[in-house]
């Protein structure tokens, strides 16, 4: 597996990804389907071309090794910044893997190389949410560093229920 930066010609296979993710998964912010209606591919593009390919944001992607040819995106881990001065130095993040990647360390890898970002980009605080369900990846951020600040009570409906959500976050 590799853990890289996105790069232009990856936003197709990203896009691809992020639906497979929505497909999969219950616990990340869209529905199955809901991104395909909602936006397209080439909004994902204009979007990464002005935050992250511009060097601002982070995207790293977790790709893992193909027989042939180049592989498969198998996880990723976005970082965007606070867009004033006064919130410059937080970035608030979204990660996904898909299935197939978990239990492999490569959320304790993604994690890894954002701290390095944030030291080299001068980001002191990184926030997240996460469902207070999803006790996988609560223990992953807890294993980054990341401490609960907060609950959001009833902050996302998931096939007809409540759910809540911790706030988390890291100072660097």
């Amino acid at each position: 597996m590799q853990i890289r930066p996105l790069c232009p010609g990856d936003i197709p296979a990203f896009w691809t990804f992020l639906n497979r993710l929505d497909d999969e998964t219950d616990t990340m912010m869209y529905e199955p389907g809901e991104r395909r209606q909602t936006t397209s591919e080439a909004a994902l593009a204009e979007e990464l071309e002005t935050c992250v390919l511009s060097g601002d944001d982070l995207l790293l992607l977790a790709v893992g090794e193909a027989e042939e040819g180049s592989g498969e995106i198998i996880g990723y881990l976005r970082a965007e910044r606070g867009p004033f001065r006064r919130v410059r130095h937080t970035a608030y993040l979204t990660a996904g893997i898909l299935a197939a990647g978990r239990g492999q360390g490569i959320g304790t890898a993604l994690f890894a190389r954002l701290d390095d970002w944030a030291r080299e980009n001068g980001v002191h605080r990184l926030e997240l949410t996460v469902e207070c369900r999803n006790a996988v990846a609560l223990r992953l951020y807890q294993r980054a560093g990341f401490v609960i600040e907060g609950l959001r009570r009833d902050s996302m409906r998931v096939d007809g229920a409540w759910v809540d959500e911790y706030l988390m976050s890291k100072l660097i």
